[in-house]
């Protein structure tokens, strides 16, 4: 077996063989030094007859040795093609990648091209170390190399199924940059400078190393394996290690699959509603439905869910990570939003009239804190707290998309294997879901284990560099505060002694605003209502009798109107007020009665109007009831003499609208215009369609859609005062 031949793969790559060179021909495998593997050398170089028949003379009369130089000879294999594999991952990681990493080209994605390189490379260093260690052994060297990979399989194992499963994306990646011409000059350039020996054409001659690799350790093992005497205590050992190889190959070959479901479906897609019903059809809609039944049979309790207590106890623990990241992050967006708005406006920039004193260190304090620390504070939480949460909430996009998939996958599986269980057998694309669905499961259970951690990790972090910023910042402040404290008057005054200055001020300063507010209470005019005129007055009782009197309103200034539907008013004009808004709902302009034109107007030039009472000469005296109860039952004349109340004529009064005839003991009778007095707007039930009222010294309910309130005439005209 040549050492750049690869052999049969174990599954992660079928029919993988050497890295193609230049032009597609196989390219020898390279010892440490430039040399060619002794095997492909024996093929290369001619035999002499002598040693040919010397050495079919040797193997007819020893056959032992013959297995013996095998058993030699794979071993030597073993660990000269190890050590041509480390120094190609050498050239790969430390000249290839260094090169492209000087020439500083972003359309160059170099994580993605080698991924795991550098782990990978530090554990076959080791790993050829302890072969190499083994050559002096002599019998005790294949029980050794045994052991040796069985300490490394964990190790090989982790490495190698991450570079196995990013495999095929840095492919795509160097299919991509064949078609730039300039990335792929600037790649041959790389590759011309560094290693001109291999006549490599692209990146895939030494990306395809690791696979080959991992995949070879079990045929190297099985070479040795078939030369060695299983009566020899090497044999069991040697099977061991190429079982525990195998076993490594199969569980890259395991991840890998998963990673391929999980990237198909743990993107988050953001269709829309005609992208939804476009993928709509009849399978669609049967998976869906069969999906909705055996929901609802769970909730129902009709069939058994399947259980799965460690996946349930990992679900409910990155579910509250995902909602305390959500919160997180929905609470430091609400902080950074105040923290603007905090920050502009700006008070130390106003004309306060004062260059000295407390207000001047005020000043100095506030502009510091607008324009240095308060801004900084806000970058460093802009940059340390928000954008790595908002990270860690992208980062938790796809787990979610799992964890939903395997739901669904989850009802697919039961109704499949309960299909299973009644028929026997089950088609090619069920048998596909139901590996589907465990294959989801096995990921989520190998990998939210880690990744809980990992955002329990990170979240800390986050939170932990929150509450140092803000410890910071408190620290700058009291530290600038300080500074300003001591040039105060007040600085070094005990703390006590400051608490009773600020106290004696602050009631100092309140005194004289009390006295202010005095003053300008005692010098400015209390507001009066505009005298009317007749015209005017008829103009009021006809509004308050379609209107009622709580929507009139007297203009406070001219009006004159520019637009279509304004109404021009004079200042002392009464109108009614129809809308407190214009047609677009804009508040400022109200739709107005002004007693036959109606229009808008401007509500800022209207102000309620309420008319002052005006004493009448005569004096009505009316009994003051001693409590409610009694009030709302007596309608009988009282027994006793009771305490006189003096009332004056207000200037709108209660009149029956229609005639309403008693009808039993508790009501009264009404002629229409008659005036009534309100004792209750209700009835004993707190009902408004009865009111109880006094007539003619008699009390009962009449309806309240029978009364109605309108202006006292007063035959001199009404007087206003101003």
């Amino acid at each position: 077996m040549g050492c750049g031949n690869t052999g049969a793969s174990l599954g992660l790559y079928m029919g993988a063989t050497t890295a193609p060179g230049r032009h597609g021909r196989p390219v020898p495998a390279i010892r440490a030094g430039g040399e060619e593997c002794p095997a492909e050398m024996a093929s290369a170089e001619p035999d002499s007859e002598e040693a040919a028949e010397a050495e079919e003379a040797t193997y007819e009369v020893m056959p032992c040795d013959r297995t013996e130089l095998s058993q030699r000879l794979a071993v030597e294999e073993l660990i000269t093609t190890e050590a041509s594999y480390v120094h190609n991952m050498q050239l790969c990681v430390s000249d290839i990648r260094a090169h492209l990493q000087k020439k500083q080209l972003p359309e160059l994605d170099l994580e993605g091209l080698f991924s795991n390189t550098d782990d990978i490379l530090h554990v076959s260093r080791r790993f050829l170390k302890g072969l190499e260690a083994t050559a002096g052994q002599g019998q005790e060297q294949l029980l050794c190399i045994s052991t040796l990979f069985q300490e490394f399989k964990e190790e090989m194992e982790a490495v190698y199924k991450i570079y196995c499963a990013s495999y095929e994306q840095a492919l795509q990646l160097v299919e991509s940059y064949r078609r730039e011409p300039r990335l792929q000059e600037e790649i041959l350039d790389t590759l011309n400078a560094t290693v001109p020996h291999t006549g490599a054409s692209d990146l895939s001659f030494f990306l395809v190393m690791p696979v080959q690799r991992v995949t070879k350790y079990p045929l190297l093992l099985g070479k040795i394996l078939e030369n060695t005497p299983s009566s020899t205590s090497a044999h069991s050992a040697l099977q061991a290690a190429a079982r525990a190889m195998a076993q490594v190959n199969a569980n890259i070959n395991e991840y890998k699959r998963r990673r391929e479901v999980a990237t198909k479906y743990n993107k988050a897609e953001h269709l829309t509603l005609r992208d939804r019903l476009a993928r709509l059809n009849t399978h669609s809609i049967a998976k869906k439905t069969t999906r909705l039944s055996r929901l609802l049979m769970h909730e129902a309790g009709i069939v058994a869910k399947t259980e799965d207590k460690e996946y349930d106890d990992l679900e409910e623990k990155f579910q509250c990570v995902a909602s305390s990241v959500a919160t997180l992050k929905e609470n430091v967006e609400s902080y950074l939003g105040h923290l603007e708005a905090f920050l502009l406006p700006t008070p130390h920039r106003c004309e306060l009239q004062m260059d000295e004193g407390p207000a001047l260190q005020h000043r100095r304090l506030s502009e510091l804190l607008q324009s240095t620390i308060f801004p900084e504070f806000k970058q460093r939480v802009h940059r340390l707290v928000w954008q790595p949460l908002c990270s860690l909430s992208d980062m938790l996009e796809g787990p979610q998309q799992l964890v939903k998939k395997r739901l669904d996958k989850l009802l697919d599986y039961e109704e499949i294997q309960e299909r299973k269980s009644e028929m026997g057998s089950v088609s090619y694309d069920e048998e596909a879901a139901m590996n589907t669905y465990l294959a989801i499961n096995d990921l989520l259970l190998a990998e939210l284990p880690r990744f809980n951690q990992l955002a329990v990790q990170l979240l800390g972090q986050i939170l932990r560099s929150f509450s140092a910023l803000q410890l910071d910042l408190a620290a700058q402040v009291l530290h600038q505060a300080q500074k300003e404290l001591e040039q105060l008057p007040h600085g070094h005054m005990p703390l006590p002694s400051f608490w009773k200055v600020v106290e004696d001020s602050l009631q100092q300063s309140g005194a004289q605003l009390r006295a202010f507010c005095q003053a300008f209470e005692t010098v400015t005019p209390s507001p009066g209502t505009q005298p009317l005129t007749p015209a005017e007055e008829r103009k009021v009782l006809s509004l308050v009798s379609k209107h009622g009197p709580d929507k009139l309103y007297q203009v406070t200034s001219n009006i004159s109107g520019s637009r279509d539907l304004d109404l021009t008013l004079l200042r002392g004009q009464i109108v009614a007020l129809l809308q407190s808004a214009d047609t677009k709902g804009n508040t400022s302009r109200w739709l107005v009665d002004a007693g036959g034109p109606r229009g808008f107007v401007p509500a800022a030039k209207l102000r309620p109007y309420s008319p002052v009472p005006v004493q009448q000469p005569g004096m009505h005296l009316l009994p003051l009831d001693s409590g409610t109860e009694r009030r709302r039952h007596s309608y009988a004349s009282p027994e006793a003499p009771r305490p006189q109340v003096a009332t004056f004529t207000p200037t709108f009064q209660v009149v029956a609208g229609f005639s309403f005839a008693a009808r039993s003991p508790q009501e009264v009778t009404l002629q229409a215009g008659q005036p009534v007095l309100v004792l209750e707007p209700h009835d004993k039930k707190g009902s408004t369609e009865w009111s109880l009222v006094e007539v003619n010294g008699q009390r009962g309910y009449v309806p309240s859609s029978y009364l109605v309130t309108v202006p006292v005439q007063d035959p001199a005209g009404w007087s206003l005062p101003v």
